[in-house]
């Protein structure tokens, strides 16, 4: 309401300071117009004067030269006058201008503002977020609301039996880690979302103080997928005990950042999803959504941005030809320079699989079955947060002879 008031206020006195200005800029100016008048009249009578013989031609000339200067002065006044009021002559024209620029204010902060809320300021807003974070509904309230579950139609049957045989025997051997890390996994690519909770639940149990980043990520991932895409305190709770063994863990800044979205605090995504997307590759699981959501994400939290352009990877169809034309010599020496290439990049910047899996089988073709083999070793750290992004890169690792 304060805004309004002062608002209005302003316009109003710019209203008035323009209506005083033209009022004055008028009245001046009529006064300068009629100075003109009354010398060219005395100059007219100068020559009736001197045509009825009342004054001789050499008075009548020293009054011309008189008159004429006052007139001169008159009129350049006039002139002056002219140029510092134009366009201030009506003073409805003023009232207009005000109220114009009032209401297109008013239109624009009604679009790009909150006219019907009242100041928040930074303070109010953590603490409004704080207080959203604090009552967020619990897990199991937030799966019941999901509904039940879906579990994928185009599963095998084979696989469905496989699954039913694992969950029989893991009732009879409840610190089987082994087979509950397969029961989470596999119950997740079903679809069964809270199976795979509980089961990543028991996997972290038996863990204990072993469970690392990944194990904890893996729980928020399949706490975060039953509850319909919502980030419960349990599932918060997850992520902040990855993030305390793993700071740099991918999936749980991806979800953190998520979560911060959902309580109100687009400050603290940006912080977190700005640097992931740099250090990721299009290939990465969370790669489209940040992408997808970081500029408006940034916009909320008062930040101007523009996410880089994902760089392309690989040899271009121009390289290709080009090496058509190559003698075999040559070829096998521009293929040496773009795995060069190609290593120093995801040695340095990272990479998707594909890029990973591409240098692999060029180090095999090229009998570099060492560094083939140390490629392998390094993607299985690099990518251990996200297992199912090794399999084009071990692919390309049994193609090249260095695993089975």
């Amino acid at each position: 309401m304060s805004f309004w008031i002062i608002s209005i206020v302003i316009a109003g006195l710019v209203a008035v300071l323009l209506a005083l200005a033209m009022l004055r800029g008028r009245g001046r100016m009529t006064g300068t117009a009629q100075d003109v008048r009354v010398y060219k009249d005395q100059l007219a009578e100068l020559d009736r004067d001197l045509a009825r013989g009342v004054i001789t031609e050499e008075e009548t000339a020293r009054a011309r030269v008189e008159v004429s200067r006052r007139l001169l002065e008159a009129d350049r006044e006039a002139g002056t006058v002219m140029a510092d009021t134009v366009g201030r002559v009506n003073p409805l024209f003023a009232w207009g201008l005000a109220i114009a620029v009032f209401g297109a204010a008013f239109l624009l902060y009604g679009k790009l503002g909150a006219p019907l809320y009242p100041d928040q300021p930074l303070t109010q807003r953590i603490a409004a977020a704080e207080e959203v974070r604090a009552s967020r509904i619990g897990q199991e309230q937030a799966e019941a609301r999901i509904g039940a579950v879906q579990i994928d139609p185009n599963a095998d049957a084979k696989h469905l039996e496989l699954m039913v045989k694992l969950r029989q025997a893991l009732t009879d051997r409840p610190d089987d880690l082994a087979g509950f890390q397969l029961l989470a996994r596999n119950e997740a690519a079903l679809g069964d979302f809270i199976a795979a909770r509980k089961a990543q639940a028991r996997v972290l149990e038996l863990k204990g103080d072993a469970a690392t980043g990944a194990d904890y990520a893996d729980h928020a991932h399949v706490q975060i997928a039953a509850a319909g895409g919502y980030v419960s305190p349990e599932a918060e709770a997850a992520l902040s005990q990855a993030l305390q063994r793993d700071p740099r863990n991918a999936l749980a800044r991806f979800y953190s950042g998520i979560m911060f979205a959902q309580v109100g605090r687009p400050d603290m995504t940006f912080r977190l999803w700005r640097p992931l997307l740099a250090e990721s590759s299009p290939a990465d699981p969370w790669y489209p959504p940040i992408r997808a959501q970081i500029e408006e994400i940034a916009a909320a939290a008062g930040e101007r941005y523009t996410p880089p352009d994902a760089a392309p990877s690989g040899p271009s169809a121009a390289d290709v030809a080009a090496a058509r034309e190559m003698s075999a010599e040559d070829r096998q020496q521009m293929i040496r320079g773009m795995v060069e290439g190609l290593s120093d990049r995801l040695a340095t910047e990272g990479g998707p699989p594909e890029d990973w899996a591409r240098l692999i089988t060029a180090l095999g073709v090229l009998g570099e079955t060492d560094q083939a083999a140390a490629i392998w070793n390094n993607a299985q750290e690099v990518f251990a947060a996200t297992p199912g992004a090794l399999d084009p890169i071990r692919n390309a690792a049994v193609g090249a002879g260095v695993t089975q």
